[in-house]
């Protein structure tokens, strides 16, 4: 079984986000958009509701007309393919280049390949810079932009909110906890600024530690988790913190597929 984490670069126009989303049908496992950021995370199951969820986003946005807080090269910016249970990552890998082959030819849309070939931090630095589309045209799509599609172990996109405006302080924060388990940015989020992170390896860095770490330097008005958590990452959280952490037992990875009658497709 493949998850696809389909972000798109819309946030702040909530219907044509939920028209977008619903073209996964009921492989849909949750939306998430944010109006500062201008982007929405889409968790989907399969190939197909992929498919489905990134044409609806390339005849629907322009990236020409697109403002938003975090960094983006396409109005579907990135798709990476999860693989869960016991499915292999080579299945994963196997799917994003079908994936990308897909784009290019049927939408015209470039398409650059992150997991082993590179990380998405590199791929972001390099992307019509010095790194040339891995598969589809030379130059972006002219309303779509580029897209970057990986294959990826299930990861935990998490956002801690300060307390105060003060965007150095966010930055210095997002340093300073840069690792092999963490990606971080500081960013302005309207007047309020945050620690963006992507938990790369949530079993060994898991909410709680990046909450803690990030209070330890600053102090925070609330945590915000982006799309789904993997059960495991959340069975070793103290229930007792999952309020203070944005954790709940109906946003793990597998009690969605268990409410969509997915878990054993």
């Amino acid at each position: 079984m493949l998850e696809c984490v389909i972000n798109v670069s819309e946030g702040g126009r909530l219907s044509t986000v939920d028209v977008i989303a619903r073209n996964a049908g009921d492989h849909l496992l949750d939306l998430h958009a944010d109006r500062d950021h201008n982007r929405s995370v889409i968790t989907v199951v399969g190939e197909d509701a992929a498919r489905a969820v990134s044409t609806a986003a390339v005849l629907a946005l322009d990236l020409n007309h697109h403002a938003g807080a975090h960094p983006r090269f396409g109005v579907v910016d990135v798709v990476p393919f999860v693989p869960l249970f016991s499915t292999p990552m080579t299945t994963a890998i196997e799917a994003r280049d079908r994936f990308a082959r897909w784009l290019a030819e049927e939408l015209g849309v470039p398409c650059f390949l992150y997991g082993t070939e590179r990380s998405l931090p590199e791929l972001r630095r390099r992307a019509f810079v010095d790194l040339e589309p891995d598969v589809g045209p030379r130059r972006p799509h002219p309303t779509a932009g580029a897209t970057a599609v990986g294959a990826r172990q299930p990861l935990v996109a998490y956002n801690l909110w300060l307390a105060h405006d003060d965007l150095e302080t966010a930055r210095a924060v997002a340093r300073e906890l840069r690792s092999e388990h963490v990606r971080a940015l500081g960013l302005a989020v309207g007047p309020r600024v945050q620690v963006s992170l992507n938990l790369v390896e949530p079993e060994a860095f898991g909410p709680a530690d990046a909450f803690d770490a990030v209070a330890a330097r600053a102090t925070i008005d609330h945590a915000e988790l982006v799309g789904l958590i993997p059960q495991a990452v959340l069975d070793r959280t103290p229930i007792g913190r999952w309020a203070e952490l944005d954790l709940s037992a109906d946003r793990s990875i597998e009690a969605r597929l268990a409410a969509r009658g997915l878990a054993d497709a």
